[in-house]
């Protein structure tokens, strides 16, 4: 393990290295050993900020989420490529005073990673929706049965309080991003199955603990197979992103920026 200080903070756990099939891989646990920080706290661009110091350039989140559907019910697995953020007390970004940026986000899921994922899950024979929205929530309380039935009204196909702001960080990043959502529950929306409660998703958690290892480990496999620059524009997401003149970007600012995003070197501010 990598206990690591970053310039955003300590991430939630030292990174972990090692490999999987012969692929070098890195991980954090983003509720900290233990799960002892709630979604509110965690400090995501620490731990992206981690991530990219040991090497990352693909970032494969899992999530335990509620289902807002019949579609995804508890025990299957959803590929998310769209989000609706509901969150409201989280640092949601890189940028700040001095260095203004905003990165495109109408597409927050890496398609690349998503194909591979849908690819992965068929030949490790593990059922996988390809696409869904999910909801994201401040927490920590669940839903009121109103809020589950007007996020699915929207559109959502599950619930969960996790994925941001960690997608957005990651695309300001530079890093390739995918979420597998595990649906645990039914959140409260659903007469005939039981509310949604901790001792539940834990449970269910661990119901779905091989199928997800063998998810898993068939995605980590064919992602340490991709080389060079990422189809869908993951890595170049700053290109056009700045706003503020070269003249007047704060070179604090740009500095810890490039430490999550080495290659933006062009962001550099004029000396």
């Amino acid at each position: 393990m990598v206990e690591c200080e970053t310039a955003f903070g300590k991430p939630s756990s030292p990174v972990t290295l090692g490999t999987l099939n012969n692929v070098p891989v890195a991980f954090v646990q983003r509720h900290g050993i233990g799960h002892t920080i709630p979604p509110s706290f965690i400090n995501v661009r620490a731990n992206i900020a981690a991530l990219r110091s040991v090497g990352c350039t693909q970032l494969l989140s899992v999530s335990a989420v509620g289902s807002l559907t019949h579609d995804a019910p508890p025990g299957s697995f959803v590929l998310i490529d769209q989000f609706i953020d509901r969150t409201i007390q989280r640092e949601k970004t890189f940028f700040g005073p001095g260095l203004v940026g905003h990165v495109p986000f109408g597409d927050p899921v890496c398609g690349r990673m998503r194909s591979v994922l849908a690819s992965a899950a068929e030949t490790a024979d593990v059922q996988a929706r390809n696409g869904g929205t999910y909801v994201v929530m401040e927490g920590p309380q669940f839903s009121t049965r109103a809020e589950s039935h007007l996020y699915r009204e929207w559109g959502g196909t599950v619930i969960g309080m996790t994925a941001m702001p960690e997608a957005k960080l990651a695309r300001e990043a530079e890093l390739c991003y995918a979420m597998i959502a595990i649906p645990t529950d039914f959140d409260c929306w659903h007469e005939s199955h039981e509310d949604v409660n901790a001792t539940l998703v834990a449970q269910r958690m661990a119901d779905t603990f091989t199928l997800t290892r063998r998810l898993v480990t068939e995605a980590v496999t064919r992602l340490g197979e991709h080389q060079g620059a990422c189809s869908s524009g993951c890595d170049h997401a700053l290109d056009t992103a700045v706003m503020t003149a070269p003249e007047h970007r704060d070179p604090e600012m740009v500095a810890r920026l490039l430490t999550v995003a080495p290659n933006a070197t062009h962001l550099g501010a004029e000396q």
